[in-house]
């Protein structure tokens, strides 16, 4: 029923900007175009993240007199832009991530498409590029993850990574809102986060750096909000350690690294309590393996989840007094990433990393829902995406 609400309010949403002058492009107007020089995916143990594309690409063009043009999915090609195009200069441009898995019987399946559709539409409106209808967008999505599903692999932890992009392609070197602009999709097999099971990471905590901030874009999946993360990333390993901690207003937690965080400790009341930065702050971007940890803890497991500030203080104090219990990292390369020690001030804040605790619970459960051995909601195949 919750799932079911979610749905009807993106929809509700995605009707309202589309009334304001931005009409959809639509499946129905959609052509394939196969290549005639398909590749061979690379063995399993070669597949890097990101460094290998499938075949295909999905792209529609949007122009502002004439609105969006008629979608298409074809060989994948590079991109020919004009040198002053603003995506380029002045950062127009939003992306999404998701992931498509195959079960030893060939079922394909979406790990909540409708959500990635949903959270693209609020990152194109907050840099003026064109929205889209959710729907129309998901079973096309879904037509080019058909088209490329022989570069899914089938072993435990293996998928076709799907990336969305959205970019201005208006030719001007003043900062406009864009007139012509490009959605496209293209796709990259990769295997699982950890090779050889759960590597627990050291965060670096700084003052130093921020990464986002009240009235910011940091709740939304544009590519501005990751390049300055680059080079705290770079101090963060000469320090020794493996991710950022990304802190807010009086030393409040917000992210590690590009994935949101948890914290699973016994409160100063006593009771034990999952904890995750709010997302009223519009600082955090709404993760959708964040939501859906908050909802399977809370449904499935009974657990208490609070979202709330808390601060790096609090963290501290509840390790010295025993109470800390576990911490991870959630998104959707990993699912999620145990977090080992916080160096914080030169000191190492040591957190302990239970075998089977709660960040190995909801990595086997939601990969266990992503392969449709859980049935869930959360999980569609592609047939069930063409019905959105």
């Amino acid at each position: 029923q919750q799932q079911k609400k979610k749905k009807k309010s993106s929809m509700i949403r995605t009707s309202k900007i589309l009334r304001r002058g931005h009409k959809t492009f639509k499946h129905e107007n959609l052509s394939i175009e196969k290549t005639k020089k398909p590749k061979t995916m690379p063995p399993k143990e070669d597949l890097i993240f990101g460094k290998h594309l499938s075949d295909h690409m999905f792209e529609v063009e949007w122009d502002k007199e004439k609105g969006w043009g008629n979608p298409k999915i074809v060989p994948l090609h590079n991109l020919d832009l004009a040198p002053s195009v603003s995506s380029l200069h002045y950062a127009i441009q939003c992306f999404e991530g998701l992931k498509a898995y195959k079960n030893k019987e060939g079922e394909v399946r979406l790990f909540r498409p409708d959500r990635n559709a949903a959270r693209m539409n609020i990152s194109c409106q907050r840099l003026g590029l064109p929205a889209f209808d959710e729907g129309e967008f998901v079973k096309c999505l879904a037509d080019l993850v058909d088209i490329e599903r022989n570069w899914i692999p089938t072993d435990k932890g293996y998928s076709l990574y799907v990336r969305p992009t959205a970019i201005s392609t208006d030719s001007t070197l003043g900062v406009l809102p864009p007139k012509k602009a490009l959605l496209y999709i293209i796709a990259s097999p990769v295997g699982p986060y950890f090779q050889t099971g759960f590597e627990p990471v050291q965060l670096y905590a700084t003052r130093k750096y921020v990464r986002a901030w009240k009235g910011g874009a940091g709740n939304s999946k544009i590519g501005s909000n990751y390049a300055p993360t680059i080079k705290p990333h770079m101090e963060a390993l000469e320090k020794g350690s493996n991710q950022v901690l990304w802190l807010g207003e009086n030393d409040r937690f917000e992210e590690v690294g590009t994935m949101n965080v948890f914290v699973y400790w016994t409160n100063e009341n006593g009771q034990k309590e999952l904890v995750t930065p709010p997302l009223t702050n519009a600082t955090i971007l709404p993760g959708i393996t964040r939501d859906s940890i908050i909802n399977i803890a809370r449904e499935k497991y009974g657990i208490e989840v609070n979202e709330r500030n808390f601060t790096i203080h609090e963290v501290e104090k509840a390790i010295n007094e025993n109470r800390m219990i576990e911490s991870f990292g959630a998104g959707t390369a990993c699912i999620v990433c145990p977090v080992k020690a916080i160096d914080f001030e030169g000191r190492i804040l040591s957190i302990p990393t239970p075998e089977d605790g709660l960040t190995t619970t909801f990595f086997d459960h939601i990969l266990d829902i992503q392969t449709g051995k859980i049935p869930s909601p959360y999980s569609m195949t592609l047939d069930e995406a063409h019905s959105l």
